[in-house]
């Protein structure tokens, strides 16, 4: 399946400031910081149930309060509008669910 491709000059810190982009490995990420695990597992779940209606899922890793997401579309070989619709649904999320961004001071 065919993915719809970002333009060359698609402004990424406009889009999705919180999310680090890596040209090279062609892959957005971010680490999002929760009160405890069980706010990370809810996000992570609800992500899920979200990655699963989109047919798009992330690579990430969960270590108690924390989960660090990479998005990259695999199958392009590249970041496309998916990876983006997926961040920013994440941002969405975590953001009901209470993340604290890793240099907040309330983390």
């Amino acid at each position: 399946m065919k993915y719809p491709l970002l333009p060359s000059d698609f402004n990424f810190q406009e889009a999705i400031p919180l999310w680090k982009i890596n040209s090279e490995k062609q892959v957005i990420s971010r680490e999002f910081i929760f009160t405890d695990f069980m706010q990370a597992f809810e996000f992570m779940k609800q992500c899920a149930e979200y990655a699963n209606e989109l047919d798009h899922h992330p690579d990430w890793s969960n270590v108690w309060n924390k989960v660090l997401v990479n998005l990259s579309t695999h199958s392009e070989g590249q970041i496309t509008q998916l990876d983006i619709q997926m961040a920013k649904k994440m941002d969405i999320l975590a953001l009901e669910i209470s993340a604290h961004h890793p240099h907040d001071p309330l983390r």
